[in-house]
């Protein structure tokens, strides 16, 4: 958890909000691909939905954090969130009703437009607090405490989306999830908007000089993105594999509940990356944990039952959680100064989209390709998470090599 003076300074309040807000951007892609699918019965149709709201998040992500950094998070995530709410609220309506493909996939997209992406402001918004308000000497330990657990929050909450999905349409109704994710971004998106840390954190970014936007498409950041992209590439084709491959067992909306299993390791290990010592370093712990990950998705690809699948699932928990806590982490700290919200929201754009799309080619590879082919994608994003990771690496070392030589 963030130290004890952060906590005095946000107010017990505000981490609850703060995590219940990131629910609504959890759940809608799952969601989508589960109404969808349930409804029509093609895991095609509904991966294709669910990429059309990767497609929104990844058009509105990054101009939404740029607008932050210039504005502050009140003035747009008030109306962002409301209007998120609405169209979340409509959209079973314009899947049950019948209504055809055209107006679903525009529904999906203004989804996508209007996703708040909460855990990227989160982020954002505690470390501009830790620069107004603690000590230069405590900054640096009370930022990698917070990096640690806003990446473990993210990670859970990435995870408990779906399986809170699986469970509400297994036990109420498929369109159950996305009504209730509705009800969250009225609630706790507002709330998380209106909270005073908004204007505190808008008076930190004030203060400091912003670089340029162009800053933020330096190597060193877009290495982070194109991971992060990696690791969604994982999470969609892992998803919709998953979902046809409980449909062949003659089930469905199940497969939320298997991929919620992976949260298990991952939550665990996430909130354990903290407490690694500090010679493990982030280079490191990529490749570490993106192996593991890559190791549990090449199990994931012979599986042949729920057993198996259940298994190989919980390891490749262990590797996703921490990876991701590493990208964030280091996300936060290449971040070009007064472009935290931007960065974050670019690492989460490109997270949503890559989980889209992957959910989209997936349920085509799924249903007209094979299923074998479909749960092996899988382990083609895990090996991208790794060589991203390798480049990463190396790149670290080049660049020490050239300070050590000056």
């Amino acid at each position: 958890m963030a130290s004890d003076s952060l906590i005095r300074t946000t107010g017990w309040a505000y981490w609850p909000i703060a995590f219940l807000a990131r629910l609504p951007f959890a759940m809608m892609t799952v969601g989508v691909l589960t109404l969808v699918t349930s409804a029509t019965g093609s895991v095609a149709l509904g991966g294709l939905t669910s990429a059309a709201v990767g497609i929104g998040v990844v058009g509105s992500g990054p101009v939404i954090g740029d607008l932050v950094d210039r504005f502050g998070q009140r003035r747009v995530l008030v109306p962002v969130g409301l209007a998120n709410g609405v169209l979340l609220a409509m959209f079973p309506l314009v899947v049950t009703l019948g209504f055809g493909a055209d107006l679903l996939l525009a529904t999906a997209l203004f989804i996508g437009l209007t996703a708040p992406q909460a855990a990227a402001m989160s982020r954002s918004r505690l470390m501009a607090l830790i620069l107004l308000r603690l000590a230069p000497e405590r900054r640096s330990r009370t930022f990698t405490r917070v990096m640690s657990y806003e990446s473990a929050a993210d990670e859970t909450a990435f995870v408990i989306g779906p399986f809170l999905v699986g469970i509400f349409a297994a036990l109420i109704a498929p369109w159950a999830p996305i009504a209730i994710a509705a009800v969250l971004s009225f609630a706790f998106v507002t709330a998380f908007a209106l909270h005073p840390t908004a204007s505190a954190a808008g008076r930190a970014t004030d203060a400091g000089a912003r670089a340029p936007l162009r800053a933020v498409l330096s190597g060193p950041v877009l290495v982070l993105v194109a991971a992060t992209f990696a690791v969604g590439l994982f999470f969609g084709s892992t998803l919709t594999s998953l979902t046809a491959f409980a449909q062949s067992l003659g089930g469905g909306v199940e497969a939320g509940l298997l991929y919620g299993l992976m949260g298990i390791g991952s939550a665990a290990l996430a909130l354990a990356v903290a407490a690694l010592p500090d010679r493990f370093s982030l280079r490191l712990r990529w490749l570490v944990f993106a192996a593991v990950l890559l190791l549990g998705a090449v199990g994931y690809t012979a599986s042949a039952s729920v057993g198996t699948v259940t298994v190989w699932l919980l390891l490749m928990g262990l590797g996703v959680g921490p990876t991701l806590v590493t990208l964030f982490s280091l996300a936060g700290r290449r971040a070009p100064a007064g472009r935290t919200a931007t960065t974050m929201t670019l690492l989460g754009s490109a997270l949503t989209l890559a989980q889209a799309l992957a959910s989209a080619v997936t349920g085509w590879v799924a249903e007209d390709v094979s299923l074998t082919v479909a749960m092996a994608l899988p382990a083609a994003a895990a090996l991208l998470v790794l060589i991203f990771g390798g480049a990463n690496a190396l790149a670290e070392r080049r660049t020490a090599d050239v300070l050590v030589t000056a």
